[in-house]
């Protein structure tokens, strides 16, 4: 017997086609959430209803169990059942044949017509989950709110449907706190086709985070900034760092160099080790937009130099432990690339640690200005059987001498990469 997956709003059966109308009187079954179920239950007194809140997992047996018994079945969702909504989900488990979809307008199209906004250029987000928390800097992908705050921090308008907890005020919240003042605005629409209906425009974070907004609801984020940094290659005094100047950020010419060797995917998870000021790690989460950087740093000034740097360009997908490595890396999740800045002592232990945890195709690169960390380096690559090369960079910068410049030799610095021996570089 067919399956039905049938969008619906909050206009219930009104708002319903013929079809959808029949799909439901005809059904031996009809699943939905208790809200959904209660539109209908006046319509559909010859089907047993049952709700699926809290139950998502169990409703493909129950399908399978009404088709075997000869019956047809009914899926109630909101709007456009393939727009965040059930129907992917089932066709998954089910498989497409004997189901068919029969959306309703989405809450996407009719929010849009409420702002009176086009809609074809934005990114669909969502926050519509279990009570994520507030959000904090340094928050990880296991926050409820990350894969949206990513959307928003890589897009200039990303729609997001929420939840009663995850709600639009908490977005705002978010907003604020990730550095995102007057240059966003939110559009939130709530109760959409209901009598109390409720629709507001260009609100300031700073204004929606107060607020009380009615369930159900939706928002639309849009930002104005024109901010455009560069995924790398940022000059060196551009970062907030310690003084007198002691050598604790990575120079230019080495962070570039540093960021290639490590070959980052746009979805990789980096290790950055002995932070500093954070050049390198922070480079890197651009480079790796839709991954994540996991940094620890054992000198609290430079910390929160780290801390503030991330800040201030806005960096999102960084997270900053105060410590000294190896300490906590255990937490971290395994590494697609690590970058060792500084290691405490410890160095010869961690890249023990590091290549036995690297992900395959993975890599290890390391920064040293001393024969003595080298030495120490090399010879442990070597005894764990690690594959490893070495450039040694020197680099000149520019310098005025009366009305003419120069060239200032820097420290030369060792720029060593390594990865496990089966997984040579290409």
């Amino acid at each position: 017997m067919s399956v039905s997956i049938i969008g619906i709003l909050d206009d219930g059966w009104a708002g319903l086609a013929d079809t959808a109308r029949q799909a439901l009187q005809q059904a031996g079954l009809v699943i939905g959430v208790g809200r959904t179920l209660e539109l209908v239950r006046p319509y559909v007194a010859q089907a047993e209803l049952r709700d699926m809140d809290g139950a998502l997992t169990r409703s493909p047996a129950w399908i399978k169990s009404a088709r075997a018994a000869g019956q047809s079945v009914a899926v109630l969702a909101t709007g456009d059942p393939l727009c965040h909504g059930i129907a992917s989900y089932l066709l998954g488990q089910l498989g497409a044949d004997g189901v068919r979809i029969l959306p309703a307008p989405s809450t996407l199209q009719i929010a849009f017509a409420r702002w009176r906004k086009p809609w074809q250029d934005v990114v669909l987000a969502s926050c519509h989950s279990a009570d994520a928390g507030e959000w904090m800097p340094g928050a990880t992908p296991a926050h409820g709110l990350y894969p949206l705050m990513r959307a928003i921090a890589l897009n200039r308008r990303v729609f997001a449907f929420t939840s009663p907890e995850n709600n639009p005020a908490r977005l705002a919240r978010a907003l604020l706190c990730a550095g995102y003042g007057d240059d966003s605005r939110l559009s939130v629409a709530c109760r959409l086709l209901l009598g109390d209906e409720a629709i507001f425009s260009g609100l300031s974070p700073a204004e929606a985070a107060g607020m009380h907004f009615p369930e159900p609801s939706v928002v639309l984020v849009e930002r104005s900034d024109t901010a455009n940094l560069p995924g790398f290659g940022l000059e060196d005094f551009e970062y907030i760092q310690r003084t007198p100047e002691k050598g604790l950020i990575t120079k230019q010419e080495a962070r570039a160099l540093s960021l290639a060797k490590l070959r980052l995917r746009p979805d990789a998870v980096v290790w950055d080790i002995g932070a500093g000021s954070g050049s390198v790690g922070l480079e890197a989460a651009r480079l790796a937009a839709h991954g994540h950087v996991w940094a620890i740093e054992k000198n609290p000034g430079d910390a929160a130099n780290a801390r503030a740097n991330a800040a201030r360009f806005r960096i999102g997908n960084y997270t900053l432990l105060e410590g000294k490595a190896p300490a906590g890396l255990d937490a971290w999740p395994d590494p697609d690339a690590v970058f060792i800045g500084g290691s405490g002592g410890e160095l010869a232990e961690l890249i023990r640690l590091i290549i036995s945890r690297l992900k395959p195709g993975g890599r290890l690169v390391m920064n040293f200005v001393t024969l003595e960390n080298l030495a120490t380096a090399t010879t442990t690559l070597k005894d764990i059987g690690a594959g490893w090369d070495v450039v040694q960079l020197q680099a000149s910068r520019s310098q005025p001498i009366l009305d003419m410049h120069r060239m200032a030799a820097q420290n030369p610095v060792w720029v060593v990469t390594a990865w496990h021996q089966d997984k040579e570089p290409e």
